[in-house]
């Protein structure tokens, strides 16, 4: 009875350990933690965290506050209009410049979960063009990405899209950044950002 017991406490010990390393970086109410840049609009409503384009029809971004250099963050989109979108990792901001790296976020047959150099290289990798038939346009859609050192690996709704390493990437620092490409015409609509560090 005495061992079971302390399995029992190691075990929820171990589950408070791991739970505590998650953080939730939008609480469903406001934008705690993050900065807009750009005038594109950025808000809360109903609980879900929403982009939208603005009359500049310009870059927008919503970024951390916080620098995170390996980790796995899961989050859910979902898309209207075109829904030209990208999560940007160990990235930075100077008005809407962005420096850093991005896990699209696009319509159908554009590319979603493969990684681009904004400002620099461009396209580093595109996922197969069979995977785009994991992408769920309108609908709710959950990406994980896994950045450790110099590797990136992002999934889609369960599938792995690319595994990528570079050296550049693996030099980078930053935070991470919600973006509406320029154009106009952008709605998305996001919601359960977790982030684990690793």
């Amino acid at each position: 009875m005495r061992k079971l017991l302390l399995v029992a406490v190691l075990f929820a010990t171990v589950n408070f350990t791991f739970a505590q390393k998650k953080e939730k970086l939008f609480n469903g109410e406001d934008l705690t933690g993050w900065t807009i840049y750009g005038t594109e609009k950025w808000y809360v409503e109903d609980g879900l965290l929403i982009s939208e384009s603005g009359p500049d029809k310009g870059y927008g971004y919503l970024g951390t506050n916080e620098h995170y250099d390996d980790f796995e963050i899961t989050l859910e989109f979902k898309q209207e209009a075109n829904g030209n979108s990208g999560v940007f990792i160990r990235s930075t901001v100077d008005g809407t410049k962005v420096s850093g790296w991005q896990v699209e976020v696009a319509p159908p047959g554009h590319d979603t979960g493969g990684i681009y150099e904004s400002y620099g290289r461009g396209w580093l990798i595109k996922p197969d063009p069979e995977k785009d038939k994991y992408l769920k346009f309108g609908k709710w859609n959950k990406m994980r990405i896994v950045v450790k050192g110099d590797n990136v690996t992002s999934y889609l709704n369960g599938h792995e899209m690319v595994n990528f390493t570079d050296a550049k990437i693996g030099e980078g620092k930053g935070g991470i950044c919600l973006q509406i490409h320029d154009g106009g015409g952008i709605k998305v609509y996001w919601k359960n950002i977790v982030l684990k560090k690793l």
